[in-house]
């Protein structure tokens, strides 16, 4: 570098650069202002002259240090014109001071902005980001985007609209000069046909900054409340998606830096939620947008609508990963259950369907070390009785709990069982809950007095012998008499396959309902004998 080093320009609080004065100015205006100031020129030349918030930081400015020392001559490149764009905007580096001045020449390059491949307008695009607002006031960043949307425009379905010069400039749809065109109602045919699962340019955005990806939006119309598109709700899904995993790795942005895209998130699937998202999808949602700061009412909105479709979930569904205090997030599926069982749309064959899926997730969670009794019994005992036919998977799942729960008391093993319908219990369950030792007695005895309504009485049952015409236990017949001249000899076959599945069946009620009778009399006499054991 020639001439005298009479200068000295401190950046950023980063670096000290010792420049002329006379060179530097020649193509500053700003720095020309402050050197002319007489009344600061002895400070000037003591401390030299601070600089903050410099597009760029100290690269910035050797960039421009260059450019003057060069006698305004610098190679301007995709890479580099946005940061020198803005360094001669904040410089005052422009046809007043020179006519081979810095801002012009970025200029006359951004001219074919329109002309720049795709590649390059990303390039140029997330330059920005050091420099955000420096490209944000100078206009600069308006234009990128506006040549972004323009080539997705040109390869996709998307309509690109000219604004009209009496719109409201203070709308996001004239802020770039265009307006992106969706349909406003979505329908099922609608949806199918015009939003795919992951359009081409996608990949290419996701690994943007979130400041970019908001003006991206706001640009589109589409920002927050005004978010009505499936497709830019699919993009910022995916976006967020790539941001957890990218985050993860490095700490980049904090989750506040995306609270408004995850806000927009939710806006559009509820415009479109139960047209375009399974339950499964939603759940989904719901995983990827709470890393990111969710409002309250924004997450209540949404688990209301996966609530109201919690008979298309699977088990796989619900298995989301808790926090510390538990392995799965047990509190969300029991707001979800009372969304559903309080739901308008319910019928009982949906509220049955529910209640498989439950207890299927009880048997899941019951090994659970952090599972409290008080969680098991709230998901339990969530939904009403008309849910299940039968309790088995109930007990199974109790069963399982107290395995894995050794140290659990009397109390807290009797007040496991409240939930269980024994009535509901088949009898296969019923004998192995009154053999299981870990089941609390009076609990056990209470259940098979349950079954005493399901073994016939004597009354009920008339056997007779096939070889003598006598009762025994060995054939049932029917009480009334059947008028069988009025069956065809098929409904004849079938009505006796019938009748001697019902007489085994009657056979094996008899055994069973003499082994619980000695069962019972042995539980009464332990009961007894042994008032405390537990």
């Amino acid at each position: 570098m020639q001439g005298l080093c009479n200068l000295q320009i401190h950046i950023n609080g980063e670096q000290t650069f010792f420049l002329d004065g006379k060179i530097i100015s020649k193509y500053s205006g700003r720095l020309k202002k402050i050197i002319k100031q007489e009344k600061r020129r002895a400070e000037i030349k003591k401390s030299g002259i601070e600089i903050d918030d410099f597009p760029g930081g100290a690269y910035g400015f050797e960039l421009v240090s260059r450019f003057c020392y060069n006698n305004g001559g610098i190679s301007i490149t995709v890479s580099n014109v946005s940061l020198l764009h803005c360094c001669a905007v904040f410089l005052g580096m422009t046809e007043k001071i020179s006519t081979k001045n810095l801002f012009q020449q970025t200029e006359n390059f951004l001219e074919r902005i329109l002309y720049w491949t795709w590649s390059d307008i990303l390039v140029c695009l997330k330059n920005c980001d050091s420099f955000f607002s420096h490209a944000d006031s100078s206009g600069l960043l308006q234009r990128l985007i506006d040549a972004l949307l323009a080539k997705i425009a040109q390869n996709s379905d998307i309509n690109i609209i000219a604004s009209s010069s009496s719109c409201s400039s203070s709308s996001p749809e004239t802020a770039s000069g265009f307006r992106f065109s969706y349909s406003s109602k979505a329908t099922p045919d609608t949806v199918k046909q015009s939003s795919p699962s992951k359009a081409w340019w996608f990949d290419d955005l996701a690994n943007f900054p979130p400041k970019i990806i908001e003006r991206v939006i706001q640009s589109m119309g589409f920002y927050g409340t005004d978010n009505n598109s499936l497709l830019l709700t699919k993009f910022l899904l995916h976006y967020l998606k790539t941001a957890t995993q990218r985050n993860a790795n490095y700490n980049t942005y904090s989750r506040l830096d995306y609270a408004g895209l995850a806000d927009t998130v939710i806006h559009g699937v509820t415009m479109v939620g139960k047209i375009a998202f399974s339950c499964r999808g939603l759940l989904w949602v719901l995983r990827v947008v709470c890393g990111f700061g969710l409002k309250k009412d924004y997450r209540v909105g949404l688990e209301k609508m996966i609530g109201n479709m919690l008979d298309q979930a699977t088990l796989d569904d619900l298995l989301i990963s808790g926090n510390e205090r538990g392995v799965y997030d047990v509190n969300l599926v029991l707001r979800l259950i009372k969304v559903f069982v309080n739901s308008d749309e319910m019928s009982l064959r949906r509220m049955k369907k529910v209640g498989r899926l439950i207890d299927k997730y009880l048997g899941e969670i019951s090994p659970d070390q952090n599972l409290k009794i008080s969680k098991f019994l709230g998901v339990a005992e969530s939904l009403p009785d008309c849910a299940r036919d039968s309790f088995d998977g109930v007990y199974r799942a109790i069963d399982i709990y107290i395995e894995s729960h050794r140290g659990l008391s009397f109390e807290e093993r009797s007040s496991l069982c409240r939930c269980i319908n024994y009535e509901k219990l088949s009898l296969e369950v019923c004998k192995e809950l009154a053999k299981n030792p870990k089941i609390p007695p009076r609990i056990a005895v209470q259940a098979l007095i349950s079954q005493k309504s399901k073994i016939p009485t004597k009354d009920q049952l008339v056997y007779k012998n096939p070889s003598t015409n006598s009762c025994s236990s060995h054939q049932m017949v029917l009480k009334k008499d059947i008028n069988l001249h009025i069956f065809s000899k098929e409904d004849k076959d079938h009505m006796t396959l019938s009748l001697q599945r019902m007489q085994r069946r009657a056979m094996e009620l008899e055994k069973a309902c003499m082994v619980m009778k000695g069962q019972m009399s042995k539980m009464v006499r332990h009961n007894r004998d042994f008032p405390r054991l537990c």
